[in-house]
């Protein structure tokens, strides 16, 4: 268990963000929300057009923004688009990977392609750990940087469908456990946070929220984002948020149960204390 006064404190960080897929859906949103906060803003998308839309609002709203086209999950293409945002923007300060997809079909495994399965795991897998691999190098160099990481509670929880899915994200979310418990003594702060069921058109296209009303707020997912950025949440390294539940106010009220319970975090639960494998 790792104690909040054990976490290093962080360099200055500048105030730009990163933001993966910020052309369309949450990405777009979070990507609006941070410019609006008085972030610039750098884009990266596999669809050029997507990108530069929101770029293009973010400059007539006054602000700063870089865009940039990449597949997500060539380890060329993306260092070239880090390197080139943080040339654009002065550095990262905040790395966004919001980029995602999901499968085609809402099945079972058997039933499942398993192509189709591996594409989601690649995208949401090899993605994160591209870009976050990028970027670390200068946030460890300038003694800070925090990372969020878009999951979702099907990568803490069982599901009968979206096997692909399921896997990645909780490969996700041991990337983030893993990175915070490397990272933290040299500034790094690094978070999960499950967005919570937004409209978007992937949402809109799965057969499980067919005839849904109660959708979560984007301004309550680009909330959290916010203070993240801003530190408010830096306690709760390493861990799982979620927009729709969670606000930053009941977070930093729970911050010392959470940390001390060793919360919202993926864990191998003992049997009892005599459990040999605790």
């Amino acid at each position: 268990m790792v104690a909040v006064t054990d976490r290093a404190p962080l360099a200055p960080v500048p105030r730009t963000a990163l933001v993966t897929g910020g052309g369309r859906g949450i990405g777009r949103g979070i990507a609006l929300g941070l410019a609006r906060a008085g972030y610039a803003v750098a884009l990266v998308g596999r669809t050029r057009a997507h990108v530069d839309e929101v770029a293009a609002l973010v400059r007539a709203d006054g602000g700063t923004a870089f865009a940039s086209s990449a597949d997500l999950v060539d380890a060329t293409e993306v260092a070239d688009a880090v390197a080139r945002a943080e040339a654009d923007l002065g550095g990262i300060g905040l790395l966004v990977n919001n980029a995602g997809v999901i499968e085609r079909a809402e099945t079972d495994f058997v039933t499942d392609d398993v192509e189709d399965a591996w594409r989601v795991i690649e995208t949401n897998v090899r993605g994160p750990l591209l870009v976050t691999h990028a970027v670390l190098p200068a946030m460890l160099a300038r003694g800070g940087g925090r990372i969020l990481n878009l999951n979702s509670g099907s990568g803490y929880r069982r599901s009968q469908t979206y096997t692909g899915y399921g896997i990645s994200k909780g490969a996700l979310a041991r990337l983030t456990t893993l990175v915070d418990t490397q990272y933290r003594d040299r500034g790094i702060r690094v978070l999960d946070l499950a967005p919570g069921h937004v409209e978007t058109d992937m949402t809109g296209s799965m057969p499980m929220h067919e005839g849904r009303s109660d959708w979560t707020p984007l301004s309550e997912v680009v909330a959290l984002v916010e203070a993240f950025g801003e530190g408010a949440l830096d306690e709760l390294s390493g861990r799982l948020v979620r927009a729709g539940t969670d606000t930053v106010e009941s977070l930093l009220a729970a911050a010392d149960r959470i940390v001390a319970g060793d919360a919202r975090t993926m864990r191998l639960t003992p049997y009892g204390d005599d459990d040999p494998i605790a």
